[in-house]
C-alpha cells in the first residue's frame, strides 16, 4: 500500500461512501424534489413514495441513534490503508466511549429543552390567567400547548383536568433534569391556593427569573465557544499530522502500526491525547457549571 493505484482506490472508495451517505442524509436538494414529483402527480401520495419515505425515515432515525457505529467503518478504512487489524480493534473499543459521549450530549440537550418548556409553560399560564381563565383550565391549556405529545406531562395534565393535586403533580414532574423550575411553579400554586395571593404575578416573576437564567446560560456558552474550539483543534491535530505525513510520502500509518517504536509512539501519543482532551473538557465543564 505504498502509494499508487491501490491507495488512491481506497481513498476514492471512502470519498464515494461519504458522499453517498451525505446525499442520503440530506435529501433536501432540488434533484430529490424533482424525483419525488415523478412518483405522484401534484405531490399526491403514492405507495412507492410512502414506502420510500418510510424506509428512509427509519434509516435516518436509526443512524441518528447509532452514530457511534461510524467508528467501525473508519477503523476498517484505516486498517486497509495501514494493512493492520489494530485500527479495527481500536474502532470497536471506541464504540462504547463514543456512545457514552453522545448520550451525555443528548441528555444535556433534552434537559435544555425541558427548561425552555418550563419557561414557555409559565408564560402560557400567565397569558391564560390574564385572559380570564380559571387557574386549572389555564394550566390545562398551557400543558396542551407546551407538552403536546410528551407523556411526561401526563401527571400534570391529569391533575389540571380532573382537579387533582396540582402542586404535587408539578413537584413530581420537577424531578426530571431540566424541569427544576417547576418547583417554583408548584410553590406559587400552593401559595396562591392557600393564601389567595395573585398566581399570575408570581408566575410572571418566576418566568422573568427563568428567562434571565437562560440568557446567562446562553451568554456563558457563547463565551466558551473559543475554549471548545481549542478542544476540537487538539483532537484533530494528530489526524492532520498523519494526513500531512501521508501527503509527503512518509507513510506514517505503516510506521505506527508495524514497527515497535511506532507502536510505542502510538500508545504514548494516544494516552497523552486522551489525557489532554479530558483535562481541557474538564476545564470547560467547570466554566459551564452554575
Amino acid at each position: 500500500m505504498n502509494g499508487g493505484a491501490p491507495t488512491e482506490a481506497v481513498y476514492a472508495a471512502a470519498l464515494f461512501a461519504g458522499a453517498a451517505a451525505w446525499v442520503v442524509a440530506s435529501g433536501q436538494n432540488r434533484g430529490h424534489r424533482r424525483a419525488w414529483g415523478m412518483f405522484g402527480p401534484d405531490g399526491a401520495r403514492s405507495p412507492v413514495r410512502e414506502t420510500w419515505e418510510g424506509g428512509r425515515g427509519r434509516l435516518l432515525e436509526w443512524s441518528a441513534e447509532r452514530r457511534e457505529w461510524v467508528c467501525l467503518p473508519m477503523g476498517l478504512v484505516l486498517a486497509v490503508c495501514g494493512a493492520s487489524v489494530l485500527p479495527v480493534v481500536l474502532g470497536v473499543v471506541a464504540i462504547p466511549v463514543v456512545r457514552r459521549w453522545l448520550r451525555g450530549r443528548r441528555l444535556r440537550r433534552d434537559g435544555e429543552r425541558r427548561a425552555d418548556a418550563v419557561v414557555d409553560l409559565c408564560g402560557a399560564v400567565v397569558g391564560e390567567l390574564r385572559a380570564g381563565a380559571e387557574p386549572g383550565r389555564a394550566l390545562l391549556a398551557a400543558v396542551r400547548g407546551v407538552g403536546a405529545g410528551d407523556a411526561s406531562w401526563s401527571g400534570v395534565f391529569a391533575a389540571a383536568r380532573f382537579g387533582g393535586d396540582i402542586p404535587g403533580a408539578l413537584g413530581q414532574a420537577a424531578r426530571e433534569p431540566g424541569r427544576e423550575g417547576l418547583v417554583g411553579v408548584a410553590a406559587c400554586w400552593r401559595v396562591a391556593a392557600d393564601g389567595g395571593a395573585g398566581l399570575a404575578a408570581g408566575l410572571d416573576r418566576l418566568e422573568s427569573a427563568l428567562r434571565a437564567e437562560r440568557r446567562g446560560r446562553e451568554e456563558l456558552r457563547a463565551q466558551l465557544t473559543g475554549a471548545w474550539s481549542t478542544v476540537v483543534v487538539l483532537a484533530l491535530l494528530p489526524v492532520v499530522g498523519i494526513a500531512l505525513g501521508t501527503a509527503l510520502g512518509a507513510d506514517p500509518l505503516r510506521v505506527l502500526l508495524h514497527h515497535p517504536v511506532g507502536l510505542a509512539c502510538l500508545v504514548a501519543g494516544g494516552a497523552l491525547e486522551a489525557l489532554g482532551l479530558a483535562w481541557a473538557a474538564r476545564i470547560v465543564r467547570a466554566g459551564e457549571a452554575p
